[in-house]
């Protein structure tokens, strides 16, 4: 029988949380309720109760109860709540997890969740699932149902929705428990692609596959080289192809397609296969024209389409970024090469495109090349990003770094 754990507060949605049991159970599947509660007693008997959760994060819920402070309370309870489910898993004890809430409920359930590998049912109902839910989500595969209500009682409108629920992730728990590859496990690469590098993509991707590699396609919109990099984390990918590292870009100017300060560095942390470029390096990414900060007005702005404007980036920022990009690159623990095209870095940094700008593109090239270790492995191109030279040559580039390290795997665990 396929165990779905709930978690919650159940000193403030008890009643809720029982219904959900409930409910669970008429659907055919084994429940583990767990407490992540503090300041009051809870409404139903738990299977893991608040306490253990609390020392699954170093901390006594007693005192946390004291402090009187909900949002320290509400932080430790999400880590313990992550570390418990974490064990669930390990034990075979969970095919799925359902939360509910608000904005509290939500931000201490979704921790949990996202400590879970991807492929692991997550739903939660939530008050904020119709605003913006990158907080809640982050970089895996979360599900958020709108509660249409709030969590407040079993009512004609909550008892359809929180019933609803509870047949989903049912079903998603039995799927998951029973789910079997439908075809030969082939390594998995993850690149990053953006409208302006899509020709390099696809061509270093088609030549990917003749080689045997399955290849993982992320949008380079933040959350895309969030959700790749967590993958890597997650030991699904095993060999990066970061051909567009425009996101950091986003990240050094203020744009809206930041991935975080740690982007670009997860393949070299776990020492797995790399090849980078520069792909779309030209460009900060901002929404409708009068969505563009004022500060930027002045500068050279290109409407990519009607919610996207995009932004040149200047030859400081450029040179900043050949040096972060340098910083990471260095760092990296596995098998790397990175391709410099040095005849444009996406489709309209080209000669006779909007952003083709050679000082910009030299600032790029020469505090990336100076700020380098000897030791890293660098091919200079003079071609544009999209040439289909240079997909070929990186994605052969790719194989022959993961034969030499797939190798060497095998020789270490004999």
């Amino acid at each position: 029988m396929a165990t779905v754990v709930l978690v919650g507060t159940l000193d403030t949605k008890g009643r809720e949380y029982e219904y959900l049991r409930e409910r669970c159970r008429a659907e055919g599947v084994d429940v583990v309720l767990v407490d992540a509660g503090v300041l009051g007693e809870p409404l139903v008997p738990p299977d893991v109760s608040r306490q253990e959760v609390a020392a699954a994060a170093g901390a006594d819920v007693r005192e946390l109860a004291s402090r009187g402070d909900r949002g320290v309370a509400v932080e430790m309870m999400a880590r313990g709540a992550g570390e418990v489910v974490k064990r669930l898993h390990s034990e075979g004890r969970l095919d799925g997890v359902l939360g509910l809430g608000g904005t509290g409920g939500s931000s201490l359930v979704t921790h949990a969740m996202r400590q879970l590998p991807v492929g692991v049912p997550k739903l939660m109902v939530s008050t904020v699932a119709s605003g913006d839910t990158r907080p809640y989500v982050g970089a895996v595969d979360v599900t958020m149902m709108y509660s249409v209500v709030d969590i407040a009682g079993i009512n004609q409108i909550s008892e359809r929705i929180l019933s609803n629920a509870a047949g989903a992730i049912a079903g998603m728990a039995r799927a998951s428990s029973g789910f079997r590859p439908s075809s030969e496990a082939r390594p998995l690469v993850g690149a990053t692609m953006f409208g302006v590098t899509t020709p390099c993509v696809t061509t270093a991707r088609q030549r990917l596959e003749e080689l045997g590699y399955e290849v993982l396609v992320f949008h380079a919109t933040g959350t895309g080289g969030r959700s790749m990099e967590a993958l890597m984390r997650g030991g699904f990918i095993t060999a990066s192809l970061d051909i567009t590292t425009t996101e950091l870009a986003d990240e050094l100017v203020g744009g809206v397609f930041s991935a975080g300060p740690d982007r670009l560095e997860a393949a070299g942390e776990l020492g797995i296969p790399q090849v980078v470029s520069l792909g779309a390096l030209d460009m900060v990414n901002f929404g409708p024209m009068d969505t563009v900060p004022p500060q930027f007005r002045g500068r050279r702005l290109y409407r990519h389409n009607p919610t996207t404007t995009l932004m040149r980036t200047t030859p400081k920022e450029c040179a900043e970024l050949g040096r972060r990009i340098a910083g990471k690159l260095n760092r990296a623990r596995g098998p790397l090469t990175l391709f410099v095209p040095l005849r444009g870095v996406s489709l309209i940094a080209t000669e006779g495109q909007p952003f083709h700008d050679p000082e910009a593109d030299e600032a790029l090239f020469g505090a990336l090349l100076e700020s380098l270790d000897p030791g890293v492995d660098v091919r200079k191109l003079d071609t544009d990003i999209n040439d289909p030279e240079l997909a070929r040559a990186m994605a052969e580039a790719l194989h022959e770094h993961y034969q030499s390290w797939a190798r060497e795997r095998e020789e270490a665990r004999a």
